[in-house]
């Protein structure tokens, strides 16, 4: 099970850590985007930081109907206690936990400031 909190400006986040192909290690706190279908965003400091290895380039439509291109990066994550490989979305913001690192899992969130954000695995 993973556990978070909604925030004050009524963000449900997370906390993961995202490790580098050597070993180097990173905690941070991520928000849940139901609304992104990819694994992870992150900002390119970080990316450069964990020296992430480059994969390839993505093109996604967004929300507003403006095309977005992007860095596509892999990064290890531990994830329920285990460790997922996953795609990285370099997007210069906050980071995002999207569908696909969410798939296998029910999420629960108390959409109040200081609720619970849980996420269980599906039996």
């Amino acid at each position: 099970m993973i556990t978070g909190i909604v925030t004050v400006a009524r963000e449900a986040v997370i906390s993961l850590t995202v490790r580098g192909p050597n070993g180097q290690e990173q905690e941070i706190e991520a928000v849940i985007d139901t609304g992104f279908d990819g694994s992870l965003t992150l900002p390119p400091a970080l990316i450069t930081a964990l020296g992430l290895p480059w994969r390839r380039r993505g093109r996604a439509l967004l929300a507003d109907g403006n095309e977005s291109v992007f860095e596509i990066y892999e990064a290890t994550v531990i994830w329920d206690g285990t460790i997922r490989r996953v795609s990285v979305d370099e997007v210069d913001v906050v980071p995002l936990v999207g569908m696909a690192l969410l798939y296998g899992y029910e999420l629960t969130v108390q959409i109040v400031e200081g609720g619970r954000v849980i996420l269980k695995p599906l039996p």
